[in-house]
């Protein structure tokens, strides 16, 4: 009866080191996934910042293409970021306005956008970039327009070379940039 005894009192020992290693497999898995679900939100809000972008920005596209004029490179060709003022003296609404007077208010719009995108968490250090060129050969009424929205991600990204020779924005390891390319043919 004596070895008996012995037997089941090292056995209680073993259950418990099983217990131990089966309770930290399973914190080690936890830990995982808890990892798991952190680069999840990141990746998660990496892209709602990069629709809001590429939304704004061909908002920007679509007005410049519904205000074509023959001074469109002077009217829109901007750079400017989400601290701009806004004056708010631009209302096409009730009156007629001018090529020009268009072109503010859609500038005046639009930056009042990027700052209530700012405001939700959406884009943080926003910058932006309209530039045109003048298309040769299409006596003066073809513009090549590029629009740039460039802000801070929240954390570090090595952007590669077609991301690094845009001038957009603070160029560190944090920018991230949407560019948007469209040709646009005046009616006049």
């Amino acid at each position: 009866m004596m070895a008996n005894t012995v037997c089941i009192n090292a056995n209680r020992g073993f259950t418990l080191l099983e217990s131990l290693i089966a309770f930290m497999v399973l914190s080690f898995g936890l830990l995982g996934a808890v990892a798991l679900q952190a680069k999840a939100k990141q990746a998660s809000f990496d892209s709602m910042q990069r629709a809001a972008a590429v939304a704004l920005a061909g908002d920007i596209m679509q007005r410049i293409r519904s205000n074509d004029t023959l001074n469109l490179d002077n009217q829109y060709q901007q750079v400017f970021s989400s601290t701009a003022t806004v004056n708010g003296n631009h209302s096409c609404f009730a009156n007629v306005c001018t090529n020009a007077e268009i072109a503010a208010m859609d500038l005046e719009q639009w930056i009042m956008a990027i700052q209530a995108r700012e405001n939700t968490g959406s884009l943080d250090d926003t910058t932006v970039c309209i530039t045109t060129a003048l298309e040769p050969g299409t006596q003066g009424r073809g513009f090549n327009v590029t629009v740039s929205v460039a802000w801070a991600g929240r954390q570090a990204f090595e952007m590669n070379a077609a991301n690094q020779a845009i001038n957009c924005g603070d160029n560190n390891d944090f920018r991230r940039v949407v560019s948007i390319n469209s040709y646009v043919l005046v009616r006049d």
